[in-house]
């Protein structure tokens, strides 16, 4: 809904729950992640961590601060899930020889042979999402947008 168009919700309704779009974002978010959970256990990983992988798995080599960007992840939250990964030596960890400041991630041969397991899940979760191939791409473009919208920075005037 644009900011000029009225909604179609009584204001008595309004703040009921299943009137938020929040909330369906969050209950569909949870519900995703609890059907990857089983099928990253056989793999030794974690949802956040399977997302970690992903990013690795499309660069090999990655700067860390790069990596928290594309996972919208703060360093707080980043550095515990790669020092779990690095410890089930998924990857490797480096700083720059040239800037400490950098530190690099690099996936490490068992990190690699983790890929060809991996690609047995996508197609497994598609099965249980039952979404046309239409629906699912309009999803992702839809999701996007909300994305993009939500993040962009403040006007400043």
């Amino acid at each position: 809904m644009s900011k000029n168009k009225t909604s179609k919700i009584d204001s008595e309704k309004i703040l009921h729950l299943d009137n938020q779009l929040c909330f369906k974002l969050y209950a569909a978010s949870k519900a995703m992640t609890q059907a990857y959970a089983p099928l990253l256990a056989p793999l030794d990983l974690t949802y956040p961590q399977y997302l970690t992988m992903m990013v690795l798995w499309e660069n090999d080599e990655i700067a860390v601060k790069d990596l928290g960007e594309r996972l919208s992840l703060d360093s707080g939250t980043l550095s515990p899930l790669i020092k779990k990964l690095e410890a089930k030596k998924f990857l490797n960890k480096t700083r720059s020889d040239t800037d400490e400041r950098v530190v690099t991630i690099k996936l490490t041969q068992k990190g690699i042979d983790l890929k060809k397991k991996a690609l047995l899940i996508p197609p497994q979760i598609a099965c249980q999402v039952e979404l046309q191939e239409k629906e699912f791409f309009d999803l992702q473009k839809r999701l996007a947008h909300l994305i993009k919208n939500l993040t962009k920075p403040e006007d400043v005037n």
